[in-house]
């Protein structure tokens, strides 16, 4: 076994405190939705620009020591692709219950909504299911998918109001089950993206 040098410490402490330090900058990232959402173009051009710098933010940031994806994946429960099927399977009924009669969301469309749907699933779970997960990991797996669900669920609501909370609870735990059993965040990513398109094109 290799003994860490005094100077390899330090730059495992600095890559660590960095990776830390993304996690508000994409916070603040996922809290500007809020000026965006309904500023016509221009807002939807912006949203473009924040949703890939939340993506780039999450994927640059270094994995926690000991939650590299190599050693994440060794604890996976079940095939991704399974896992992914169930995600699908969720989404699915997801949309046959939007079918019942009941108040609907408005959701303007065009190309451009669609791209920007499937851009915001993706990234944000490299920051939910990516970053904020592999953080959290170092204290088990059970706060890192719970308190990724909870930090989800919390920043929906200045976007959904409070009577979504319990909806977003669950898709967050939902997710964060996919990161666990399955490895790896793209999975939830593309379950993410697919929820997204669904409500837009439903």
């Amino acid at each position: 076994m290799v003994e860490s040098t005094p100077r390899s410490r330090v730059a495992e402490v600095t890559t660590d405190a960095l990776s830390w330090a993304a996690v508000p900058l994409g916070v603040g990232l996922l809290l500007s939705r809020l000026w965006l959402t309904n500023a016509g173009w221009a807002g939807a051009t912006a949203l473009v620009v924040v949703y890939c710098a939340l993506g780039v933010l999450s994927l640059a940031a270094s994995d926690a020591p000991g939650s590299a994806s190599a050693s994440s994946r060794a604890g996976a429960a079940l095939p991704a692709g399974l896992v992914l099927a169930a995600g699908a399977g969720a989404v699915a009924l997801a949309a046959l219950a939007s079918t019942l009669p009941g108040p609907a969301v408005p959701v303007p469309g065009g190309p451009i909504v669609l791209v920007l749907v499937a851009a915001a699933g993706v990234a944000e779970e490299a920051f939910f299911r990516r970053l904020l997960y592999g953080r959290l990991l170092r204290w088990g797996a059970a706060v890192a998918l719970v308190g990724s669900a909870v930090a989800f669920g919390l920043l929906h609501v200045p976007l959904h109001g409070t009577a979504a909370l319990p909806i977003d609870l669950g898709a967050g735990l939902f997710l964060s089950w996919q990161r666990w059993a399955s490895g790896t965040w793209a999975v939830p990513a593309a379950t993410h993206a697919l929820a997204n398109l669904v409500v837009v094109l439903r």
